[in-house]
This record gives C-alpha cells, sequence and structure tokens, in this order.
C-alpha cells in the first residue's frame, strides 16, 4: 500500500526532499533526488570524479538530514580532515536553497589514487582513501540570538553514510539506516550528467511523554516483532541499488513502494531543493570595509583589482581603486 498525504509537489520526482513512513512498524523515513540541482554544483568545478562524487554524497546527506529537523535558518553538514580532501561543506537552508564546495589536494589525491589501484582498493568513495582521519560535524544556526546546535563525530567507517550512522549511533542513540549515491548518469542522446540521491529510515524516540501515531505503534509491537521488523528494513534499504536511487526513470514513489510494499509506505508532502548561494555583493562589501587599506592593495591582481571569488558558486566580485575608495569612504561615515 502507498498513501500519499499533501499536494503541491506531488509531480515532482527530482530535485526534492521526500518524507515517509513505513506504516505496519511506525518508522520515520526520508528520501532525497537530486538532479538538475547537483548537476549544477559539481559542474562549477573542475574536480576530479572521485572529489564531486563524494561532494554529491555529502549533499544528498545534508539534505536527508536537514529534513529530520525542525529548524529555521541553515543546516552544515562540514568535514575536516588530513586527507587529499581536506574540506567538504555542505548546507541547506530551511527554505531548501543548497550549496556546497570541496578543498582538496590534487597532488595528493593522485597519489593515494594511484597507491590504491595499484593495491586493487578502489578510492571512488572511500572515507579512508579520500579523507583520512577527521571529523564530521552537523551544525544548525538560526540566528544571533539562538544557540547553535553542533553535533562532532570522528569520521569512522568506509563511506560517509557509515560516518552519519555512526553519531546518530553512539551520540543520538537513534537506530538509523543510511544509503547514499552519486553518479555520473548517461543521457539518452548523448552525454552525462550528475545525480545524486539518499535514503533514510530512522527510529525516532517518543518526545516529551506524548507519544505520536508512529510511536503507538511501535509501541505496541511485542519486542521481537520490533527487532525482526528493524532488521528487515535495514536489509531492504540497504538493498536498494544505486542506480533505483538515482534513476531518473523510476520515481522515489516507486522506489520506496518497491522496497517496503508488504510493510505499507505512506508518503507526504516533499520538499523543493534549489541550488541557491547566499554570496552577494554586500556580504563582501562587508567582509573587504574591515580590512586596511594595505591589505586590500596587497590582495590585488597583476591588473590592479581586488578579486574575491565565493568558494561555492565561483561567481567573482571585482574591486578596481574606485570601488576600494567607496568602501573606505563608507566607513568613515
Amino acid at each position: 500500500m502507498t498513501a500519499y498525504a499533501g499536494g503541491g509537489l506531488r509531480g515532482v520526482t527530482d530535485d526534492m526532499l521526500l518524507p515517509f513512513q513505513i506504516e505496519s512498524l511506525g518508522l520515520r523515513g526520508r528520501m532525497a533526488r537530486l538532479g538538475g540541482e547537483v548537476d549544477a554544483v559539481l559542474q562549477r568545478h573542475d574536480y576530479p570524479e572521485p572529489v564531486a562524487r563524494m561532494l554529491g554524497e555529502a549533499l544528498a546527506l545534508a539534505v536527508l538530514l536537514a529534513g529530520a529537523l525542525k529548524y529555521d535558518g541553515v543546516f552544515t553538514l562540514q568535514i575536516q580532515s588530513d586527507g587529499p580532501i581536506s574540506l567538504l561543506v555542505a548546507d541547506v537552508t530551511s527554505d531548501g536553497h543548497l550549496r556546497g564546495y570541496a578543498q582538496f589536494d590534487a597532488e595528493r589525491f593522485a597519489s593515494a589514487a594511484a597507491a590504491r589501484a595499484q593495491s586493487g582498493a578502489g578510492i571512488e568513495r572511500s572515507v579512508p582513501g579520500l579523507l583520512g582521519a577527521g571529523y564530521l560535524a552537523f551544525t544548525v544556526d538560526q540566528g544571533a540570538h539562538t544557540d547553535r546546535y553542533q553535533g562532532i563525530v570522528e569520521l569512522t567507517g568506509a563511506t560517509l553514510a557509515d560516518c552519519a550512522h555512526t553519531y546518530f549511533r553512539d551520540s543520538e542513540q537513534i537506530e538509523t539506516c543510511l544509503k547514499t549515491a552519486c553518479e555520473r548518469v548517461a543521457l539518452p542522446g548523448g552525454g552525462s550528467v550528475w545525480r545524486a540521491a539518499g535514503l533514510m529510515v530512522q527510529r525516532m524516540p517518543a518526545e516529551g511523554g506524548s507519544a505520536s501515531e508512529a510511536d503507538r505503534i511501535w509501541q505496541s509491537l511485542t519486542e521481537d516483532e520490533a527487532e525482526d521488523g528493524w532488521r528487515r528494513i535495514v536489509i531492504l534499504t540497504s538493498s536498494a541499488r544505486n542506480e533505483e536511487l538515482l534513476a531518473p526513470e523510476l520515481s522515489p514513489h516507486e522506489l520506496l513502494f518497491r522496497l517496503f510494499h508488504e510493510d505499507g509506505v505512506r508518503v507526504f508532502e516533499p520538499h523543493a531543493v534549489t541550488d541557491r548561494c547566499r554570496c552577494s555583493r554586500e556580504r563582501v562589501d562587508a567582509v573587504l570595509s574591515a580590512q586596511p587599506r594595505a591589505e586590500l592593495d596587497d590582495m590585488k591582481e597583476p591588473d590592479g583589482a581586488v578579486v574575491v571569488t565565493c568558494q561555492f558558486c565561483n561567481r567573482a566580485y571585482r574591486y578596481d581603486d574606485s570601488d576600494l575608495d567607496a568602501l573606505a569612504d563608507a566607513t568613515r561615515h
């Protein structure tokens, strides 16, 4: 059985987050499907394919995790490590605006890829091979007058999904099953585009003593029924192939029905996800206005202009001497 609650985005099958519930077990889930928006993010930068793939999975994971929270602001997934990829950032606003970027050392990446190929181990989506040792941090920023929430976990596992699973298991004590994928997908007329997807199922603890419908269903099961049901859902979730998660012709609704129809799955209103950077001329003005003019002069390119390039969207903001003089005048007044 597949029931649908909601309306507005019913026909949307790409660039969206789809919440769902597994009826017979009271389990809550999310499916993220990213098409043109993730392709736009990854195509802006000259990333080696394994680096782009890792960033694409990070973007899908960020959408999944942000979708499980109630917040008004920015959710950020950040990874810092000592490997060839030293930094991965993916963030999602409560309005569904998505952005991300990766920092990597090209020489170290090439050396690591060659070494792992020689040993017979691929580097395609390997956390040990691409990231090495480091940490994964989740941050929710809701503005200047609210406390930031942050969760941090060491990079433990073969994939980003493994690392996130470790966080939920050790820090939140929430039973979680996660799967992410990102690949280039061939187009019918030739060429290819990046696509990314993620699937997450959780057994959420009851909040504040007022059990939801899902909680009541779960609590009505015997211990053996609950354990067997959870084990079955983990196996089914893990059985989803990357090709199924990413296939444009297979809608998220159809995939969820294929996986969970025996237990009943209800899908809810999907949420749109859009590639949109938050950089602006005004924000760059504010940063440069705080710098001494001598430091700005040291930043000049050979043609005499200061150029500030956004790491996320690659947009370049150019300031010649007249622009810098105007910033200085505005600061004095």
